[in-house]
């Protein structure tokens, strides 16, 4: 089966200069939507959604930040590649542009070969993106401190939800010792759609140390884009939420097994046991071994009195 050609939407107030890369374009092969104004060309991608846009960013009305701004606002148009055209090369133009998301800026006037240039290396990224992702989701391990941490993370209380994780085990380990314990995950992040993807690849990576370029390039961000975007939306940077979930992670596994707190923080995605360790105390109060001990205990108390119920 032949692949569909790729949708590129120029918005360009200028006639001749539009109507030049839209000959040009569709010459090349690809389908081409055209729009003289911001207004039109944000209207023609919520509709048609194309692969990529092109975009003039000195235009009447609405300029081209305010277009690009405008896209990442939906989730459904904010990964789309987007290239700006301008007359302008200042490095104050150029840093505005990437630090909202864009991701490549061509100066005008440029030829049809750098057009299609920039094109091919953004469509390239995004495909490789793409399978990069579906592969690392296909591909992930499902440990079980991954599958189970978040259960205990969120949602009921810390002692109720632990001594149900250990009654589930005990039951478990009489009855069918081989069957792996399996608690019902509830996410530690807040339902954002526009964040869904940020949120998913923190949840499938944070135990293998990964950072904010790391989700940055996985969801086609730069990196000061996405940490405004998510500290906008959430109140939190995207290093805070990766922190949350590892120390979501860390709480299941110091209250549900007896590996040492080196272990568990490698198992986390930490390379010095240290560092791990002053994390967990900032945000709990308590070094890891003296909170294992704490809570342990607590969940021993509570799964006795549930047995004499």
């Amino acid at each position: 089966m032949q692949e569909s050609p790729k949708k590129i939407l120029v918005i360009e107030d200028d006639n001749v200069t539009r109507n030049l890369y839209l000959m040009g374009l569709e010459a090349k092969g690809f389908d081409t939507i055209g729009a003289d104004n911001g207004l039109a060309g944000i209207q023609q991608a919520q509709e048609h959604i194309p692969d990529l846009v092109i975009c003039d960013i000195t235009m009447p009305d609405m300029d081209g930040y305010s277009v690009l701004n405008t896209l990442h606002q939906d989730p459904v148009t904010a990964i789309i590649p987007f290239i700006f055209l301008t007359g302008s090369s200042t490095k104050a133009d150029v840093r505005k542009a990437m630090e909202l998301g864009a991701d490549d800026y061509l100066t005008k006037p440029s030829t049809l070969d750098e057009l299609l240039r920039a094109i091919a290396i953004r469509l390239q990224k995004q495909a490789t993106l793409q399978y990069w992702w579906a592969m690392k989701l296909e591909k992930a391990p499902q440990s079980v401190f991954a599958d189970n941490t978040t259960a205990i993370a969120e949602g009921v209380g810390v002692g109720d939800s632990e001594a149900v994780a250990t009654l589930r085990a005990s039951a478990s380990s009489r009855e069918a010792p081989d069957t792996e314990i399996m608690i019902p995950p509830k996410s530690i992040f807040p339902y954002i759609p526009q964040l869904k993807e940020v949120f998913d690849f923190i949840e499938a990576n944070y135990h293998q140390g990964i950072t904010l370029c790391d989700v940055a390039v996985a969801v086609g961000y730069s990196p000061a884009y996405l940490t405004n975007r998510v500290a906008k939306q959430t109140g939190e940077t995207v290093n805070c939420w990766i922190v949350k979930r590892r120390m979501a992670g860390a709480r299941f596994l110091l209250q549900n097994n007896d590996q040492t707190v080196e272990k568990i923080a490698k198992a986390l995605g930490y390379q010095d046991v240290s560092h791990f360790s002053r994390q967990f105390r900032q945000h709990h109060g308590l070094p890891p071994q003296a909170w294992r001990k704490e809570h342990q205990l607590v969940s021993q108390k509570q799964v006795k009195l549930w047995q004499n119920c």
